[in-house]
């Protein structure tokens, strides 16, 4: 009885995939929220071309102002969260064209830790799409909601009328999370925040967790033992949250020099993976035993750590980059956190990763697009491409052959034909 216990709650875990999104079906090529429709940096549906150009064709660059915030593709829709002067703007634009569909903004007076000040005054959310609406949280922590089709604000929620601190140490960077009716978001800063849930129509509060601050990862959800977990990292802990009322599941200590938990957890057969500023790798298997929710530690590997990045998947392979040796890639068996192998170093600060097939689109905060294939053995660049004047933090958003990217002032399509 006990095995089949566990082979039943194994099973659950791996559907959790299907509806991370909280059941919204969406096309294959759209882009819908944080690191794509599942969080996990996957594109669907994309065909590689039959000889790839030597230099990306520009099909229009429109300037949207600053901020990390990724491009959204929903239709023929690019939906894009920037900062222009001291106001925050939340804007629609034609695929096809780059043309403004609306456009609102609000006041967002920022000023930013010294020791952030390269990285701009943000915001560096995603925004999420939902069943017509879009929702945003600005570097100040402002939660909004918008209707899609005119861009008509329908309701609005800030930290700092809901908490002490309004922001984190270096302004807020999760992205907020759409599941079964709900906006998840860790809102507030540090010492005085919670991940809080709101309806997502009305805006009214479901529901709190307030035993830590946010940290800087962006919130994904699991289904374990028939229980639904918001799992994210927090100020100073790995947290397991109840989806349908916030309550506590499970709770593991885990702080970054500088109060830096960044990196959005992904999910393996029924691991969860982690990392953090020199914290190395890790793995740990969620269970339901002896009447009490158990995280063991499966594998850990402490020959390379994530600052920045997130990791992506491909089949049993982990790809991301260490932030040691000034920017190296690596793979990793993600059965048994063995390392595959380590690329060169010095390859920037951070970069954006997706997966399309058995291909990995790599940005650089240098503005570098590298395109490699996700082999278990060190894969050389199948082609390089420089893609912009200026730096790269947002993740690209790629849709059929073309490929979106938003550097630090412009937003710009550009096409592998």
């Amino acid at each position: 009885m006990k095995m089949l216990f566990q082979k039943l709650a194994c099973i659950a875990f791996l559907l959790c995939i299907n509806s991370i999104f909280g059941g919204q079906s969406v096309s294959a090529q759209e882009w819908p929220q944080w690191r794509g429709a599942n969080r996990d940096g996957v594109i669907k549906g994309f065909l590689a071309p039959k000889t790839w150009p030597d230099q990306l064709k520009s099909k229009w660059r429109v300037t949207v102002g600053i901020g990390h915030s990724s491009p959204l593709v929903v239709g023929r829709r690019v939906y894009l969260h920037t900062r222009q002067g001291e106001n925050e703007v939340v804007a629609a634009y034609d695929l096809e064209t780059g043309k403004v569909l609306w456009q609102d903004s609000y006041p967002a007076e920022y000023t930013m830790n010294p020791a952030a000040r390269g990285h701009g005054k943000g915001p560096k959310s995603t925004p999420a799409y939902s069943q017509g609406k879009l929702y945003t949280i600005g570097i100040t922590g402002v939660l909004s909601c918008y209707d899609t089709s005119q861009g008509k604000l329908l309701w609005r929620k800030e930290s700092l009328t809901l908490f002490k601190a309004k922001a984190p140490l270096f302004g807020t960077a999760t992205s907020p999370l759409v599941d079964r009716g709900l906006v998840i978001a860790f809102l507030g800063g540090n010492d005085s925040g919670a991940l809080v849930a709101f309806d997502a129509i009305t805006g009214a509060e479901k529901w709190r967790w307030n035993g830590d601050g946010p940290g800087y990862s962006s919130p994904i959800v699991v289904e374990v033992a028939g229980k639904r977990h918001i799992v994210t990292q927090s100020q100073q802990n790995i947290i397991g949250i109840r989806a349908d009322d916030g309550g506590l599941l499970w709770k593991i200590p885990f702080e970054t020099e500088y109060v830096q938990n960044i990196v959005t957890p992904v999910v393996h057969k029924d691991l969860l993976i982690f990392s953090g500023l020199n914290k190395g790798v890790f793995a740990i298997r969620v269970g339901w035993r002896d009447d009490k929710w158990v995280t063991d530690q499966v594998w850990q590997n402490r020959e390379v750590s994530m600052y920045m990045n997130s990791p992506i998947l491909s089949g049993n392979l982990l790809f991301g980059m260490s932030h040691r040796n000034k920017g190296q890639f690596f793979c990793l068996d993600a059965n048994t956190g063995k390392t595959l192998w380590t690329g060169d170093p010095r390859q920037g600060e951070n970069a954006a990763m997706v997966i399309a097939n058995s291909l990995i689109f790599s940005l650089t905060n240098e503005a570098n697009l590298i395109v490699t294939s996700a082999a278990d053995k060190a894969a050389t660049p199948m082609k390089t491409y420089s893609v912009a004047n200026s730096p790269t933090w947002a993740h690209p958003a790629i849709v059929g052959k073309n490929i979106l990217i938003k550097d630090e002032n412009t937003l710009a399509m550009l096409s592998l034909e």
